[in-house]
């Protein structure tokens, strides 16, 4: 098995990848969106939200 990002061999400690960099390297880009699913569908207007964050206790409807 070779790793994802570099295609360098797995290391057990960071499996599936090599180093820890290559993990990092994973990790930030799933938080910055590089990595999604495409859709076909748009989420309705009810999911868009109002840009201000909720307050404890207020549903999200």
């Amino acid at each position: 098995m070779s790793c994802p990002i570099c295609q360098k061999p797995v290391a057990k400690s960071y499996a599936p990848f090599c180093s820890k960099r290559c993990a990092d390297l994973d990790l930030w880009r799933w938080l910055n969106g590089a990595y999604s699913a495409p859709c076909d569908e748009e989420l309705p207007d009810e999911f868009e939200g109002s840009g201000r964050p909720l307050e404890d206790g207020e549903p999200l409807h």
